[in-house]
């Protein structure tokens, strides 16, 4: 976890997508009205990084960084740990949790993660904020919303890229993944802690994911959930999993803030 101070299950006919195509008509106010009693009643929101506040990975592809991680247990002399499937995967955060699983509390799972750790760092340089994110973040904040970020990244990068974008005042607790592979989401150990930080109150608090694991952890939180599904296959997976409301823009959430706090 990174502080920094303040001033720091279905598919089915219940989901709600709203995306920025939205048109006027009776189903889309219902949406925008679903969306909106969310967002009023949220005096606490948890926000995922990699999907609702940035591209993490954009000029530093996630695909590259599986790659390399899978060259780095080979170099250890482990990649038997891996089928030839797993070794072709594109997200490094799977191949480590299937090293984690085999070799529980090893040294090379801690020096795996720190590894990808270090390259999450450097992910922050090229990354590139979600579309109206920023200007989302900035208002919300200033009406005393409280905010916290809730990550399988590690706090240190989150921490880094919001203080690259000038945000840190609006994120005075950052979660992030911790040695303990175990703890990542689905798991709801980050959204627990940043909620006994924050002394919230988990029906008045928000989490704001784009997987189905942000999903289940908030369901085990107890927190309302908002997708954000930026194409089709997040939106499909999000609904499977059953996301009863699914934004497609952040200007969506921007759109049904007050104009006064």
């Amino acid at each position: 976890m990174v502080r920094r101070p303040l001033g720091n299950h279905h598919d089915g006919p219940d989901t709600l997508l709203v995306t920025p195509e939205t048109t006027h008509t009776e189903p889309v106010t219902a949406e925008t009205t679903r969306l909106a009693s969310l967002v009023a009643s949220a005096r606490y929101v948890l926000w995922d990084m990699d999907g609702p506040i940035c591209r993490l990975f954009a000029g530093y592809p996630a695909h590259e960084i599986a790659g390399e991680l899978v060259d780095k247990i080979d170099q250890l002399g482990m990649g038997g740990l891996l089928t030839e499937e797993e070794r072709s995967g594109n997200d490094p955060q799977a191949a480590l949790r299937l090293v984690h699983e085999r070799r529980r509390g090893s040294d090379l799972v801690l020096e795996l993660e720190e590894w990808l750790t270090r390259r999450e760092l450097k992910a922050v340089g090229t990354a590139m904020p979600t579309p109206y994110a920023d200007p989302l973040i900035r208002t919300w904040s200033s009406y005393g919303v409280r905010f916290a970020i809730t990550t399988n990244n590690a706090a240190v990068a989150a921490a880094a890229y919001v203080e690259s974008r000038q945000l840190t005042d609006c994120f005075p607790y950052v979660y992030g993944r911790t040695a303990n592979l175990d703890l990542m989401k689905p798991n709801p150990y980050c959204l627990d802690q940043a909620l006994k930080a924050m002394g919230a109150v988990p029906s008045a608090t928000l989490m704001i994911g784009d997987t189905p694991t942000d999903l289940e952890a908030a369901r085990q939180a107890g927190v309302s959930f908002l997708g954000y599904a930026r194409n089709e296959d997040k939106e499909r997976l999000l609904k499977e999993a059953g996301a009863e409301v699914i934004v497609g823009s952040m200007q969506q959430v921007l759109s049904v803030l007050p104009s006064h706090p």
